[in-house]
């Protein structure tokens, strides 16, 4: 049994395409500077507008992205540094 390989599945490219897009809007527009509600706006509005470009996604595809998307939209969280470097 084959297995489909992803470059050529164009399923696969077009949920990459759409993710890469997604991520470039995200860092062009502040959304990761942006409070909650606003991104929530445009993370709804932008769905719209990826589900319109990219028609051969999934529903379930396009959930997939808004994760990612919101994911990727989230402050950085730093470790606590231990309180053994140091400590005497």
């Amino acid at each position: 049994m084959k297995t489909k390989n992803p470059r050529r599945d164009p399923e696969a490219v077009s949920f990459s395409q759409a993710r890469d897009e997604m991520f470039s809007h995200i860092l062009r527009c502040g959304v990761i500077d942006a409070l909650p509600e606003h991104q929530k706006e445009w993370f709804d509005d932008t769905m719209l507008y990826l589900a319109d470009r990219y028609e051969d996604l999934s529903k379930e595809e396009l959930d997939q992205l808004r994760v990612l998307g919101e994911r990727f939209s989230q402050p950085v969280q730093r470790k606590a540094e231990t309180a053994t470097t140091g400590a005497a």
